[in-house]
Protein backbone atom coordinates (compact mmCIF):
# COMPACT_ATOMS: atom_id res chain seq x y z
CA UNK A 1 0.00 0.00 0.00
CA UNK A 2 1.23 3.50 -0.70
CA UNK A 3 2.59 5.74 2.01
CA UNK A 4 1.68 9.28 3.02
CA UNK A 5 3.36 12.57 2.20
CA UNK A 6 4.22 15.52 4.39
CA UNK A 7 5.42 18.36 2.18
CA UNK A 8 6.80 15.89 -0.33
CA UNK A 9 8.43 13.60 2.29
CA UNK A 10 7.19 10.03 2.62
CA UNK A 11 5.89 9.77 6.21
CA UNK A 12 3.71 6.69 6.00
CA UNK A 13 4.92 5.52 9.42
CA UNK A 14 2.78 8.12 11.23
CA UNK A 15 -0.50 6.54 10.12
CA UNK A 16 0.67 3.11 11.33
CA UNK A 17 0.64 4.10 15.00
CA UNK A 18 3.05 3.34 17.84
CA UNK A 19 2.45 -0.41 18.18
CA UNK A 20 3.00 -1.22 14.50
CA UNK A 21 5.98 1.13 14.32
CA UNK A 22 7.52 -0.56 17.36
CA UNK A 23 7.21 -3.91 15.59
CA UNK A 24 8.70 -2.49 12.39
CA UNK A 25 11.43 -0.88 14.50
CA UNK A 26 12.43 -4.32 15.75
CA UNK A 27 12.44 -5.68 12.18
CA UNK A 28 14.41 -2.66 10.95
CA UNK A 29 16.89 -2.97 13.81
CA UNK A 30 17.55 -6.65 13.14
CA UNK A 31 17.91 -6.25 9.39
CA UNK A 32 19.72 -2.89 9.29
CA UNK A 33 23.06 -4.27 10.46
CA UNK A 34 22.84 -7.74 8.98
CA UNK A 35 23.73 -8.11 5.28
CA UNK A 36 20.13 -8.92 4.29
CA UNK A 37 18.65 -5.49 3.38
CA UNK A 38 16.46 -3.65 5.85
CA UNK A 39 14.68 -1.86 2.99
CA UNK A 40 13.54 -5.16 1.51
CA UNK A 41 12.03 -6.12 4.85
CA UNK A 42 10.45 -2.69 5.33
CA UNK A 43 8.65 -3.15 2.02
CA UNK A 44 7.91 -6.87 2.34
CA UNK A 45 6.70 -7.12 5.96
CA UNK A 46 4.09 -4.32 5.72
CA UNK A 47 2.92 -5.68 2.35
CA UNK A 48 2.42 -9.17 3.80
CA UNK A 49 0.62 -7.77 6.86
CA UNK A 50 -1.54 -5.45 4.78
CA UNK A 51 0.00 -2.30 6.28
CA UNK A 52 1.05 0.74 4.30
CA UNK A 53 4.70 1.38 3.51
CA UNK A 54 6.30 3.22 6.48
CA UNK A 55 8.26 5.28 3.95
CA UNK A 56 11.87 6.03 3.20
CA UNK A 57 11.99 8.73 5.89
CA UNK A 58 11.35 6.11 8.58
CA UNK A 59 14.06 3.78 7.25
CA UNK A 60 16.63 6.57 7.01
CA UNK A 61 15.89 8.07 10.43
CA UNK A 62 16.03 4.61 11.99
CA UNK A 63 19.68 4.43 11.01
CA UNK A 64 20.38 6.47 14.14
CA UNK A 65 19.11 3.50 16.16
CA UNK A 66 21.57 1.25 14.35
CA UNK A 67 24.30 3.83 14.91
CA UNK A 68 23.73 3.69 18.66
CA UNK A 69 24.24 -0.07 18.62
CA UNK A 70 27.41 0.19 16.49
CA UNK A 71 28.91 2.87 18.74
CA UNK A 72 28.25 0.80 21.86
CA UNK A 73 29.54 -2.46 20.38
CA UNK A 74 32.71 -1.00 18.84
CA UNK A 75 33.36 1.68 21.45
CA UNK A 76 36.75 0.21 22.39
CA UNK A 77 37.84 0.29 18.73
CA UNK A 78 36.53 3.82 18.24
CA UNK A 79 38.30 5.13 21.33
CA UNK A 80 41.53 3.38 20.33
CA UNK A 81 41.43 4.77 16.78
CA UNK A 82 40.66 8.29 17.99
CA UNK A 83 43.39 8.22 20.65
CA UNK A 84 45.93 6.65 18.31
CA UNK A 85 45.17 9.21 15.60
CA UNK A 86 45.63 12.14 17.97
CA UNK A 87 48.94 10.71 19.15
CA UNK A 88 50.03 10.13 15.54
CA UNK A 89 49.23 13.73 14.61
CA UNK A 90 51.17 15.06 17.60
CA UNK A 91 54.20 12.91 16.79
CA UNK A 92 53.75 13.22 13.00
CA UNK A 93 53.68 9.45 12.71
CA UNK A 94 51.72 9.39 9.45
CA UNK A 95 52.23 5.64 9.04
CA UNK A 96 50.54 4.79 12.33
CA UNK A 97 47.94 2.01 11.73
CA UNK A 98 45.38 3.90 13.82
CA UNK A 99 45.89 7.11 11.88
CA UNK A 100 45.74 5.34 8.52
CA UNK A 101 42.52 3.61 9.58
CA UNK A 102 40.97 6.96 10.59
CA UNK A 103 41.99 8.49 7.26
CA UNK A 104 40.63 5.43 5.49
CA UNK A 105 37.24 5.83 7.17
CA UNK A 106 37.09 9.48 6.07
CA UNK A 107 38.22 8.64 2.54
CA UNK A 108 35.78 5.76 2.25
CA UNK A 109 32.89 7.99 3.33
CA UNK A 110 33.39 10.57 0.58
CA UNK A 111 31.82 8.52 -2.28
CA UNK A 112 28.51 7.86 -0.49
CA UNK A 113 28.24 11.47 0.69
CA UNK A 114 28.56 12.73 -2.88
CA UNK A 115 26.22 10.09 -4.29
CA UNK A 116 23.72 10.58 -1.45
CA UNK A 117 23.49 14.32 -2.08
CA UNK A 118 23.01 13.79 -5.81
CA UNK A 119 20.34 11.08 -5.37
CA UNK A 120 18.53 12.53 -2.33
CA UNK A 121 15.62 14.00 -4.34
CA UNK A 122 14.98 10.62 -5.97
CA UNK A 123 15.45 8.53 -2.83
CA UNK A 124 13.27 10.61 -0.49
CA UNK A 125 10.38 11.53 -2.74
CA UNK A 126 7.01 9.88 -2.33
CA UNK A 127 6.51 6.81 -4.54
CA UNK A 128 10.22 6.68 -5.38
CA UNK A 129 10.76 4.22 -8.26
CA UNK A 130 13.77 2.80 -6.42
CA UNK A 131 11.52 1.47 -3.63
CA UNK A 132 9.47 -0.73 -5.97
CA UNK A 133 9.40 -4.45 -5.23
CA UNK A 134 11.01 -5.51 -8.54
CA UNK A 135 14.03 -3.26 -7.92
CA UNK A 136 14.41 -4.52 -4.36
CA UNK A 137 14.00 -8.17 -5.34
CA UNK A 138 16.58 -7.97 -8.12
CA UNK A 139 19.00 -6.12 -5.81
CA UNK A 140 18.65 -8.88 -3.20
CA UNK A 141 19.44 -11.59 -5.73
CA UNK A 142 22.38 -9.72 -7.27
CA UNK A 143 23.96 -8.98 -3.90
CA UNK A 144 23.39 -12.55 -2.77
CA UNK A 145 25.33 -13.71 -5.82
CA UNK A 146 28.15 -11.21 -5.28
CA UNK A 147 28.46 -12.15 -1.61
CA UNK A 148 28.66 -15.82 -2.62
CA UNK A 149 31.47 -15.05 -5.07
CA UNK A 150 33.30 -13.08 -2.37
CA UNK A 151 32.92 -15.93 0.12
CA UNK A 152 34.34 -18.42 -2.36
CA UNK A 153 37.18 -16.22 -3.62
CA UNK A 154 38.37 -14.55 -0.41
CA UNK A 155 41.52 -15.77 1.30
CA UNK A 156 40.33 -14.61 4.74
CA UNK A 157 43.78 -13.63 6.02
CA UNK A 158 43.94 -9.86 6.56
CA UNK A 159 43.04 -7.74 9.60
CA UNK A 160 41.72 -4.20 9.84
CA UNK A 161 45.14 -3.02 11.03
CA UNK A 162 46.52 -4.11 7.64
CA UNK A 163 44.12 -1.78 5.83
CA UNK A 164 45.52 0.39 3.06
CA UNK A 165 43.89 3.53 1.71
CA UNK A 166 43.12 1.65 -1.50
CA UNK A 167 41.09 -0.86 0.52
CA UNK A 168 39.14 1.94 2.17
CA UNK A 169 38.35 3.57 -1.16
CA UNK A 170 37.19 0.29 -2.72
CA UNK A 171 34.95 -0.57 0.22
CA UNK A 172 33.74 3.05 0.28
CA UNK A 173 32.76 2.85 -3.38
CA UNK A 174 30.91 -0.39 -2.66
CA UNK A 175 29.04 1.42 0.11
CA UNK A 176 27.47 3.68 -2.53
CA UNK A 177 25.50 0.67 -3.74
CA UNK A 178 23.59 0.74 -0.45
CA UNK A 179 21.66 3.76 -1.75
CA UNK A 180 19.77 1.30 -3.95
CA UNK A 181 17.07 -0.31 -1.79
CA UNK A 182 17.67 -4.04 -1.44
CA UNK A 183 21.46 -3.88 -1.70
CA UNK A 184 22.20 -3.42 2.05
CA UNK A 185 25.02 -1.21 3.31
CA UNK A 186 26.54 -3.94 5.45
CA UNK A 187 26.09 -6.43 2.60
CA UNK A 188 27.87 -4.33 -0.01
CA UNK A 189 30.75 -3.32 2.27
CA UNK A 190 31.15 -6.83 3.71
CA UNK A 191 31.31 -8.20 0.17
CA UNK A 192 33.97 -5.68 -0.87
CA UNK A 193 36.03 -6.25 2.28
CA UNK A 194 35.94 -10.02 1.76
CA UNK A 195 37.14 -9.47 -1.80
CA UNK A 196 40.08 -7.59 -0.29
CA UNK A 197 40.90 -10.81 1.63
CA UNK A 198 39.97 -9.65 5.13
CA UNK A 199 38.84 -12.38 7.50
CA UNK A 200 35.07 -12.55 7.89
CA UNK A 201 34.87 -10.94 11.33
CA UNK A 202 37.49 -8.31 10.41
CA UNK A 203 35.60 -7.54 7.19
CA UNK A 204 32.48 -6.94 9.27
CA UNK A 205 34.44 -4.85 11.77
CA UNK A 206 35.85 -2.69 8.96
CA UNK A 207 32.39 -2.46 7.40
CA UNK A 208 30.83 -1.05 10.56
CA UNK A 209 33.71 1.30 11.42
CA UNK A 210 33.58 2.68 7.89
CA UNK A 211 29.81 2.97 8.09
CA UNK A 212 29.70 5.12 11.23
CA UNK A 213 30.03 8.50 9.46
CA UNK A 214 27.69 7.48 6.62
CA UNK A 215 25.03 6.14 8.98
CA UNK A 216 25.29 9.24 11.19
CA UNK A 217 25.08 11.65 8.25
CA UNK A 218 22.12 9.82 6.70
CA UNK A 219 20.21 9.71 9.98
CA UNK A 220 20.87 13.34 10.89
CA UNK A 221 20.00 14.45 7.36
CA UNK A 222 16.69 12.61 7.53
CA UNK A 223 15.85 14.10 10.91
CA UNK A 224 16.53 17.51 9.37
CA UNK A 225 14.28 16.62 6.44
CA UNK A 226 11.46 15.68 8.83
CA UNK A 227 11.96 18.95 10.74
CA UNK A 228 11.74 20.86 7.47
CA UNK A 229 8.58 18.94 6.61
CA UNK A 230 7.05 20.11 9.93
CA UNK A 231 6.34 16.63 11.27
CA UNK A 232 3.92 17.04 14.17
CA UNK A 233 4.44 15.96 17.79
CA UNK A 234 2.53 12.73 17.32
CA UNK A 235 4.79 11.82 14.41
CA UNK A 236 7.92 12.46 16.46
CA UNK A 237 6.60 10.37 19.35
CA UNK A 238 5.79 7.47 17.02
CA UNK A 239 9.25 7.74 15.45
CA UNK A 240 10.85 7.73 18.94
CA UNK A 241 9.05 4.48 19.80
CA UNK A 242 10.43 2.88 16.67
CA UNK A 243 13.94 4.12 17.38
CA UNK A 244 13.98 2.72 20.91
CA UNK A 245 12.81 -0.68 19.64
CA UNK A 246 15.30 -0.46 16.78
CA UNK A 247 18.25 0.34 19.04
CA UNK A 248 17.70 -2.70 21.24
CA UNK A 249 17.16 -5.08 18.33
CA UNK A 250 20.14 -3.62 16.42
CA UNK A 251 22.52 -4.38 19.28
CA UNK A 252 21.24 -7.96 19.54
CA UNK A 253 21.50 -8.42 15.78
CA UNK A 254 25.06 -7.07 15.71
CA UNK A 255 26.14 -9.46 18.45
CA UNK A 256 24.61 -12.42 16.58
CA UNK A 257 26.15 -11.34 13.27
CA UNK A 258 29.66 -11.12 14.69
CA UNK A 259 29.33 -14.54 16.35
CA UNK A 260 28.19 -16.12 13.07
CA UNK A 261 31.02 -14.59 11.05
CA UNK A 262 33.62 -15.45 13.69
CA UNK A 263 32.60 -19.11 13.91
CA UNK A 264 30.97 -19.96 10.59
CA UNK A 265 30.66 -18.04 7.30
CA UNK A 266 28.45 -15.67 5.31
CA UNK A 267 26.57 -18.53 3.64
CA UNK A 268 23.47 -18.32 5.90
CA UNK A 269 23.00 -14.72 4.77
CA UNK A 270 23.63 -15.63 1.13
CA UNK A 271 20.93 -18.30 1.14
CA UNK A 272 18.55 -16.00 2.98
CA UNK A 273 19.11 -13.16 0.49
CA UNK A 274 18.40 -15.42 -2.47
CA UNK A 275 15.23 -16.69 -0.80
CA UNK A 276 14.16 -13.17 0.14
CA UNK A 277 14.77 -11.82 -3.36
CA UNK A 278 12.80 -14.68 -4.86
CA UNK A 279 9.85 -14.07 -2.52
CA UNK A 280 9.87 -10.32 -3.20
CA UNK A 281 9.84 -10.87 -6.96
CA UNK A 282 7.10 -13.50 -6.65
CA UNK A 283 4.95 -11.02 -4.72
CA UNK A 284 5.76 -8.23 -7.17
CA UNK A 285 4.69 -10.20 -10.24
CA UNK A 286 1.95 -12.39 -8.80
Amino acid sequence: MSGACTEGVDTGFVALGAAKVAFLGIVQGITELMPISSTAHMRLVPAVLGWQDPGSAFSAAMQLAALSAVLCYFWTDIRSIAGGSITAIRTRDWWSPKFRLAVGVVLGTVPIVIAGLLLAPLLNRCDSPLRTLPVIGIACLVMGGLLAVAELAARHERRVEDMRLRDALIVGLAQVGALIPGVSRSGSTLTAALCRSFTRDEAARFSFLLGIPAIALAGVHEIGTLLHAHLDLQGWMILAVGMVAGTLSSFAALWVLMRILERFSAWPFIFYRVLLGTVVLWIAFS
